[in-house]
């Protein structure tokens, strides 16, 4: 039924706006748009992993239960009404904790249907966003996803827009690699001139510390000809005091 109501609304509109000029149709297919971006495989990868792990914990519990199971046959003929009644109630109670479990990790609220929704909406987010932004510059009425509820009994592959929309959202993630490089740089540029002063102060202080050592360093006199005639005679007249 509101489908119907969709499609009335759709009719009406599209010959009010008919009347007035051509209107521009295109339509996208979000699974194949999905299937094609790398950042939806890498998330699908993710949840299957911790699907996995839910899974084992679930096939693991189940054995241990049929375990017990198996041993309660068995040993029913040597055990008491008290004793079997103890062991079923608490096989009862793990057969209710496995169906609690397996619906917080698989049921329609479980945390794979949460976590899921939550890792996707950012990319559907892109999606949306890359439609409007194609939308408002190609001069698009309407665009249609052909997943969708939508029933679409003929669709001409011309008016197939999700390739554009993939380019679309490949350029906007292109742009913010490159944006992200850019901030590198300029966070590693700006360290390196925050360092440099330390440098330049250090060359400063070693040459004032050399300045100053070599300022320290009398130098020595130059002694004339006839100062040094005189030194010898001096040192001739004590050698001969000591003699004497």
């Amino acid at each position: 039924m509101k489908k119907n109501y969709f499609f009335i609304l759709l009719f009406l509109v599209t010959y009010i706006v008919s009347a007035q000029r051509s209107v521009k149709i295109g339509y996208i297919d979000t699974e194949y748009i999905l299937e094609n971006l790398p950042e939806y495989n890498q998330v699908s990868e993710r949840l299957e992993e911790k699907a996995a792990g839910w899974k084992k914990e679930i096939e693991d519990r189940t054995r241990k239960i049929d375990q017990k199971k198996e041993a309660l046959n068995s040993e029913r003929i040597l055990l008491t009404d008290e004793m079997i009644e103890e062991i079923e109630e608490e096989i009862t109670l793990d057969e209710e904790e496995l169906s609690e479990y397996q619906q917080k990790r698989f049921g329609p609220r479980g945390d794979l249907i949460i976590q899921k929704q939550q890792l996707i909406q950012p990319i559907q987010d892109q999606i949306f966003n890359a439609i409007r932004e194609l939308a408002e510059s190609k001069n698009y009425d309407f665009i249609f996803d052909k997943s969708a509820d939508i029933v679409m009994l003929y669709s001409d592959k011309r008016f197939d827009v999700s390739e554009q929309i993939l380019r679309t959202i490949s350029r906007a993630n292109n742009r913010k690699k490159v944006d992200s490089r850019k901030d590198k740089r300029e966070i590693e540029n700006q360290s390196l001139i925050d360092d440099e002063p330390i440098l330049i102060s250090d060359l400063e202080n070693r040459e004032k510390e050399n300045n100053k050592e070599e300022s320290n360093e009398k130098p020595k006199k130059k002694l004339t000809v006839k100062e040094l005639l005189e030194q010898r005679k001096q040192k001739n007249s004590n050698k001969r005091k000591v003699k004497d």
